[in-house]
């Protein structure tokens, strides 16, 4: 979940700037500062970075050398007893400014839909790990149901176990997304690596489906396959919804996150990657080993922001790490990873923009 509160403050300061010729970074990075939430909302708690993929297209793969760890119970419950789910009056008024502002319904089904309509409002529990692998899982879905959250994750639905993803159903898992690259498994193991598949997944996701309607489960299943760019993919995706025709699930065609690394970079269709960066100032991330990293997609943790083992989530939200990182993202400040390696544009892009485009 993020601030919501926030997004709609900053969208409407963008929209006033329309026929402004210079900005104060002082002044923005002020405006900024009264607009945030001095309460910390976590967007994601990596439970995880264990995986057994290979992604040809995930960084974990080729670039992150950080330990594999996993979260502890003490931990998580830790994090969790230190936030609050949204009011229901600020999501209606959320749910409004989403329908005037992008025209998109609340009843819709897409990657922009996805990114407005269930990520502000849930907690994200996977980072550059698959979430299956952790068997705390289900428990850490009840946690959350208890305390009023809601629950996603997205995995690699060669990792299902059937028992284990039941008892998340039963514990009011709210979203679980299953990443399908081919209706071929040769071609999807190319993709994913030896341990995917695409005819052992389907089986186990149509099992899981026909459980999920026998014992009226309020799990929504979401399936997607990433636009890597590559040959033949949009009838290989017309395959996939073939293959899920008239089932229960949330399907589409997703946009790849992360680019910037790759020599065919081919764009996205997402908002949340088209727009400015927000995150420093409208969610915190913490990774599998309790540190607060500057986001979900820092998967080396270079940028740690403060440490949940040691430090409240107030404290580190509103602590002078967090204060400087804003700074840098104003600053546009070399040298630091969302700068440098990162598709978002950063706030401070404003500075040599302009605005009346936005």
């Amino acid at each position: 979940m993020f601030d919501i509160k926030f997004y709609q403050k900053f969208d409407e300061l963008l929209s006033g700037l329309d026929n402004k010729r210079t900005i104060e970074k002082k002044w923005l990075l002020d405006k900024l500062e009264e607009f945030r939430d001095k309460k910390p909302l976590v967007y994601n708690i990596e439970t995880t970075n264990a995986c057994n993929m290979r992604c040809k297209m995930c960084p974990r793969t080729t670039m992150m050398t950080r330990k594999i760890e996993t979260i502890t119970k003490d931990l998580f419950l830790r994090i969790v007893e230190q936030i609050k789910p949204h009011k229901e009056a600020d999501w209606q008024d959320w749910e409004k400014f989403v329908q005037k502002r992008y025209g998109i319904p609340s009843n819709s089904m897409g990657e922009n839909h996805f990114f407005l309509y269930i990520i502000p409002k849930v907690i994200q529990l996977h980072g550059y790990g698959d979430p299956l692998l952790d068997r705390n899982m289900a428990e850490y879905v009840k946690i959350l149901r208890e305390k009023g959250f809601q629950s996603y994750f997205s995995c690699n639905p060669a990792n299902i176990d059937i028992n284990q993803t039941v008892k998340m159903f039963e514990n009011g898992l709210d979203y679980i997304k299953y990443s399908i690259e081919s209706v071929d498994d040769a071609r999807h193991k190319q993709i994913r690596g030896e341990a995917s598949n695409f005819t052992g997944s389907h089986k186990n996701i149509l099992q899981l489906l026909d459980i999920k309607a026998q014992n009226k489960y309020k799990t929504v299943i979401i399936i997607t396959m990433l636009d890597l760019h590559r040959e033949g993919q949009f009838e290989e995706f017309e395959g996939l919804k073939e293959a899920f025709k008239g089932c229960d699930v949330y399907i589409y065609f997703k946009s790849e996150d992360t680019q910037w690394y790759r020599k065919d970079y081919h764009g996205t269709k997402s908002i949340h990657w088209s727009e400015f960066c927000k995150h420093p100032w409208m969610s915190m991330t913490v990774k599998s080993n309790g540190e607060a990293a500057m986001c979900m997609e820092d998967y080396n943790n270079e940028i740690i922001l403060g440490d949940i083992k040691t430090e409240t989530l107030y404290d580190i939200w509103n602590g002078e790490k967090y204060k400087t990182f804003r700074a840098d993202h104003i600053n546009i400040t070399r040298g630091i990873k969302c700068s440098e390696r990162c598709d978002i544009a950063l706030i401070g892009t404003l500075f040599n923009e302009k605005i009346k485009n936005y």
